[in-house]
């Protein structure tokens, strides 16, 4: 049985992959800072990335690969917040990147990257995702560390996490009626569920994908514009949809690229979870959680 720790693991993707690789017969064990929702807390281990001798104890011989799904999700917050951006995306990833190279017996490094790290618009998230790429590829030319780097797309689902997008807007326009939204909707997004994703994730433990970079995205090309009329066609009633069309500075319209760094291959799920049924089951949840709050 293949051994697995994934730092981030009671995150908002993060839970998803500790459950399909439990699902897939591997020994997986989370590394984070909050206790799991959805799997076993025997598999939850108290980890804080920047603590380096933390990281050291957590990481042994015997894991066949390591995950890093750690740090900053929020493109908005790590704008505002450069310092503990760079320090938590990149120190505690070169953290985790030290006590994998020093064992030397990890199989593979797989880490969670993101569609701006190939953007100039990512701003200090962006560097920080980037700069960690770099950083990877660097340990694999001098230390011939193994690795996959994933970059993800727009991803979403049911559960109620701080950075999934979907679920809070369907969350507003269930309870207010209406969407915000800071732009003017005709930028284009690739959604993919997180279950899909979190498959993916798991797939890309084939050798195929050693020393490679892997795009994770939805199937299917949206404005957020479409977004917002099949959330209002689901619920069957009137949304109201406000664009203030300011709040793309940092954010790209149509495509991440804006630049040509390492090539990377881009893998999409067959089968995967439909876009319409996906927002069904966002609804169901908020209404779920809102009955259970009041």
């Amino acid at each position: 049985m293949k051994r697995v720790l994934v730092f981030g693991g009671t995150g908002f993707l993060g839970e998803y992959l500790v459950e399909d690789l439990l699902l897939k017969g591997f020994d997986v064990y989370a590394a984070d800072l909050q206790l799991p929702k959805y799997f076993d807390t025997k598999r939850f281990k108290n980890c804080d990335i920047l603590n380096s001798k933390q990281v050291s104890e957590i990481i042994d011989g015997n894991y066949d690969f390591v995950y890093n799904l750690a740090g900053f999700s929020s493109l908005d917050r790590a704008i505002n917040d450069p310092y503990s951006t760079v320090k938590l995306n990149i120190m505690g990833n070169l953290n985790i990147l030290e006590a994998v190279k020093n064992l030397g017996s990890i199989s593979r490094f797989i880490y969670a990257s993101s569609a701006y790290a190939v953007n100039n618009k990512g701003s200090f998230y962006g560097i920080s995702k980037l700069s960690s790429e770099k950083l990877i590829e660097e340990y694999q030319k001098r230390y011939g560390l193994k690795y996959t780097i994933l970059r993800y797309g727009s991803v979403y689902s049911e559960r109620g996490y701080d950075n999934n997008y979907i679920y809070h807007i369907i969350k507003e326009a269930i309870l207010a009626g209406k969407i915000d939204h800071p732009g003017d909707g005709e930028e284009i997004r690739e959604y993919i569920h997180a279950a899909d994703a979190a498959r993916l994730s798991v797939d890309i433990l084939s050798d195929d994908f050693i020393n490679q970079n892997v795009i994770l995205t939805g199937a299917e090309k949206m404005r957020r514009l479409d977004l917002f009329r099949m959330i209002e066609e689901t619920l069957g009633s009137k949304v109201k949809i406000n664009f203030s069309k300011d709040g793309y500075a940092n954010h790209y319209r149509i495509t991440p690229y804006s630049f040509h760094p390492t090539l990377s291959r881009k893998l999409i799920a067959n089968p995967y979870i439909d876009m319409g049924q996906g927002i069904l089951e966002c609804i169901k949840e908020v209404h779920k959680n809102n009955q259970a709050d009041q």
